[in-house]
């Protein structure tokens, strides 16, 4: 019996397409909310390497940490409410 290979890019579990959409409306907010900041200055500010920005922002990280998210929204002047209600499910 063989051994199936796990893409291990975002864990055991790949990525639910409401998982994915999700990342992409965080990467949008964010984007948004730099306001003309560079990515460099908005990542060095709170406390993340800009390829880690770069990444969420272009939903290749569509799931970031809490303290992630925090640190960003504290840097950018975003309440944690706003950034839960921009990600959540859009119903129809």
């Amino acid at each position: 019996m063989g051994v199936l290979p796990v893409d291990w890019t975002h864990g055991p579990n790949p990525l639910t397409p409401e998982e994915r959409e999700r990342g992409e409306r965080l990467g949008l907010l964010l984007r948004e909310a730099r306001r003309g900041r560079s990515m460099v200055e908005v990542a060095a500010s709170a406390g993340l390497s800009a390829e880690t920005l770069r990444k969420i922002e272009t939903g290749r990280a569509p799931t970031p940490a809490f303290f992630t998210v925090a640190a960003l929204a504290l840097t950018l002047g975003l309440s944690m409410d706003e950034i839960a209600a921009s990600c959540s499910p859009v119903t129809v």
